[in-house]
Formats: structure tokens, sequence, C-alpha cells
């Protein structure tokens, strides 16, 4: 099973790919955790990559594809993966298609959260009142400003992905408004469908 999931922040991404991962026994592949992995095993890539970093400048499509490249050839991502924040473009979402095919393998589902965004703000303080609330380190990027920051990112540069696998005939629209649990009911019933297919 070889997912995507897109939306924006703070649609619930990580919590439902969470829940994939142990139901398909698949790895989440995130880029922002593959790229300190990256840099941490100082592979080739990985010091690309640091060195940009370093810099201060933006890692660039060639060195995130190369990580992806990497992840997707090892031995646990053999029977798929769940992409999250990648292809954050459309050259990369390109560039994932290629990869794919000359490894024979293909996308099964790409599945968007749509999400009411003006509510999104709401559900972002509520996140770290139930922190602090808990005695948990609350998210950076849980700060209201820093979110919204990334919202705008997402709409101005992410978003664009969304077409693209539409004519592809790969999205699956699911309303990511429902709760944790009847998120999870609709991806599982669009991924049980998938497999009646095969």
């Amino acid at each position: 099973m070889r997912l995507i999931l897109v939306g924006p922040p703070g649609a619930g991404k990580g919590t439902q790919a969470g829940r994939l991962v142990a139901d398909y026994n698949i790895p989440q592949l995130s880029t922002g955790d593959m790229l300190r992995a990256a840099v941490a095993a100082q592979s080739p890539v990985g010091l690309q990559a640091k060195a940009v970093m370093d810099a201060g400048g933006l890692v660039s499509d060639d060195i995130v594809v190369g990580i992806i490249r990497d992840r997707i050839a090892e031995p646990d991502a053999k029977n798929g993966f769940i992409l999250d924040g990648f292809p954050r473009t459309i050259a990369q979402a390109d560039a994932l298609a290629q990869m794919l095919s000359e490894n024979d393998l293909g996308l099964d589902a790409v599945i968007e959260l749509r999400v009411d965004q003006s509510k999104l703000v709401d559900r972002i303080i509520n996140r770290a009142a139930e922190a602090k609330e808990k005695g948990e380190p609350v998210r950076k990027d849980d700060d209201p400003e820093v979110f919204k920051d990334r919202l705008e990112a997402y709409n101005r540069d992410t978003a664009v992905v969304i077409p693209y696998y539409e004519k592809a005939g790969l999205l699956t629209v699911v309303d990511g408004m429902q709760s944790i649990d009847d998120v999870s009911r609709e991806i599982e019933s669009v991924l049980s469908k998938l497999d009646e297919k095969v």
C-alpha cells in the first residue's frame, strides 16, 4: 500500500498516518524526519542536505527526492509506505512518479484531509491548551502566528499537488473536520475498496 496524505497543517495527517502504520505495518515517511535521519547517518545525500541547512538555505528538490529514493529502497518500505509532507510541489510529484515507475511501482491512493481552514486556528489553540493541561510540551508550530504562516505557505506552495493527483485519478477527499475515529473509518473504507480492486 503506497499512500500520500495531503492537507494543510493541523488537518490531522500525522494522527491518521500513525494509525495506518499500525494497521498496515508500513512506515510513515515524513520528509523532516528523513532529512534529520539522513544528516545523522552522514549519508552522501544527508551530507549535502546538512551543508545547505547549515548555510541557512532550503533543501533543494533534488536532495529531498534523493532522500526519498534512498528511504523507499529500505526493507521496511518494501510492502509500501505513507508519505506525509511530500510531494510539496509539482516538480516533486513528477520526480516521485518517475522514481516509482523506474521500479515498476505506482501510488495506490492520495487522500486529502479536507478541512475548514477558518476553524483550523481554533483547533491549534485547543491542541496547545490540551498539551499544557496534560503537562506536555507545546509544539513550536502550534503557536497561532507560526501556524498562520505555515497555512499560507501550504496554500501558496503545496495545495497545487491536489489538482495534479485529482487529474491522475488518484485523489480521494475525506472530511477532516469529523472526529479522529470517523476520519479513520472513512480512510479505512477508501483503502478497503482499493484492496477489493487488486
